[in-house]
């Protein structure tokens, strides 16, 4: 596995470069046309409040925050009202439901299914790019009418069922939320490169090569297919108004690293994008593969933010200042209803950590272990029918879909033969994927993918997986069938490179 080309299927970085001959404007090195927002970002649907958008458009001095116009459903709102009820309050309604004929609010009500939909701040940043709204104290009703350029297209001309302030705004967060969640209905997708060629205006004399680095840059592109005078000017706009929701690039360490410090003993886990020391080794190898581990320098940790420390191994016990005892399973504590039931489960009180109340407050509060509780540290059942291996935990049963995880996650389990009924008394859940920060590929494609947050992020490079400092030896090679569980993540890139 220690080869140095890797061929990663139809994902890779365009090389972007800024000098090019005949540039007819200088543009800001830390662009990248393949990232522009997260989509944490674009998804951020509560990033304000109703002041808050009110109070920015004051400090704008923009014609919308003294603006009142009807809603997208006929009901008369101030301009921070309708963005910020697009992005918290909207609606998705059936096929069946007409609103051509604007039924009204009340009746969009009971037909339709209240959603959220995307970042106001995004919203925001859009009507200034379309219209210069935001900042504009003295607008066309051209400019109010267009407001988002829904229904605009580079043809020439705008579609008069989304004429109107009220309408442009709603229509565009439901737009960028159908991007975020159906990606594979739109030309423009995560992954995949495009062509450039005379980007109207382009400040440069060449195509422009773009591979959209997750679904958040790839919805801009289908709404705006074009990198300059268009979403260029997102970035930069972002930059001015919002630059705490600026993410050029993502983390360089997602969620599930293992991080040590050159020449230094200590090993941190990166979760929610914070740093959590494990207090000893046992609680490292509990729950991890040390072999994971990455050595950085001190620097690069010092970016992240200390979070709660791991300090006992998985499913150790520990005992409260008030005699209560737990069961620590991951992140969470699961007390003991009574004594006889830490008994019933055959746990030596030699096994008991006596803690501080501290301790316990960084384990959130699990189920408590009842005598119905079973198998509360895991347990490999077999189907006597179809030989297949779930594993059980506490009444419910997880398929174990490839036998790779088996060999991976489970090596010194023993796998108990189970009978017909005690599996259907279990209720069956989704299929035992890997943690995050494992590699995986698949057995007939040779892309590599990290997981984090539940998902698979494929690395840009072979060379972004080395500088890293991942190892091909860790790459896990699974069927194409238990790849498939993992929905796609943004590529993975180096900030540094």
């Amino acid at each position: 596995m220690k080869q140095k080309l890797l061929i990663f299927g139809f994902l890779f970085l365009a090389i972007f470069i800024f000098q090019a001959k005949g540039a007819k404007a200088e543009v800001d090195p830390n662009f990248d046309p393949n990232f522009i927002i997260s989509d944490e970002e674009m998804m951020s649907w509560n990033s304000m409040s109703l002041s808050e958008i009110q109070l920015f458009l004051q400090q704008k001095d923009s014609y919308l925050a003294n603006y009142q116009i009807e809603n997208a459903y006929g009901t008369r709102k101030t301009a921070a009202e309708i963005i910020y009820e697009a992005a918290t309050a909207n609606y998705r309604c059936p096929d069946h439901v007409d609103l051509s004929e604007n039924p009204g609010e009340e009746m969009i009500k009971l037909l339709c299914d209240k959603i959220t939909t995307v970042n106001p701040r995004f919203l925001m940043i859009l009507i200034q790019k379309e219209s210069s709204l935001i900042e504009n104290p003295d607008p066309s009703q051209k400019r109010l009418d267009e407001a988002t350029g829904y229904g605009c297209p580079d043809s020439g001309g705008c579609n008069p069922r989304w004429k109107g302030f009220g309408k442009q705004v709603n229509s565009a967060a439901l737009q960028f939320l159908a991007y975020m969640e159906k990606p594979n209905r739109y030309p423009y997708r995560q992954g995949q490169a495009y062509i450039f060629n005379n980007d109207r205006g382009t400040i440069y004399n060449q195509p422009l090569m773009v591979t959209p680095a997750n679904r958040a840059t790839a919805a801009l592109y289908n709404y705006t297919p074009h990198v300059f005078n268009g979403n260029y000017n997102v970035w930069r706009l972002y930059q001015r108004y919002f630059p705490e929701g600026v993410v050029t690039q993502i983390a360089r360490y997602p969620d599930g690293s293992l991080l040590q410090v050159e020449d230094q003993p200590g090993v941190w886990l990166i979760q929610n994008n914070q740093k959590r020391p494990f207090h000893s080794w046992g609680a490292l190898t509990s729950r991890f593969d040390p072999n994971r581990i990455i050595k950085i320098d001190e620097s690069e940790l010092d970016a992240y933010p200390k979070g709660s420390p791991l300090k006992y191994p998985n499913y150790s016990l520990l005992r409260s200042p008030q005699g209560e005892i737990y069961l620590i399973v991951d992140d969470e504590k699961r007390k003991f209803a009574a004594d006889e039931i830490f008994k019933h489960f055959g746990f030596h009180p030699d096994e008991i950590i006596d803690v501080a109340s501290s301790d316990l407050k960084h384990y959130n509060d699990g189920e408590a272990i009842t005598n119905q509780s079973t198998h509360i540290t895991g347990a490999l059942l077999q189907d006597p029918r179809s030989g297949g291996i779930f594993y059980a935990y506490d009444g419910k049963k997880f398929p174990i879909n490839d036998r790779v995880v088996l060999d991976k996650k489970y090596p010194n389990m023993t796998i108990h033969k189970a009978s017909v009924e005690q599996l259907e008394s279990y209720e069956t859940k989704e299929p035992v994927v890997f943690n995050d920060g494992n590699l995986l590929k698949s057995k007939t494609v040779s892309a590599v993918y990290l997981i984090a947050n539940g998902k698979k992020l494929p690395f840009a490079s072979g060379e972004v997986f080395e500088n890293l400092g991942y190892s091909w030896d860790n790459i896990i090679e699974v069927s194409p069938q238990h790849l498939y569980l993992y929905p796609f993540g943004e590529t993975v890139i180096d900030p540094k490179s």
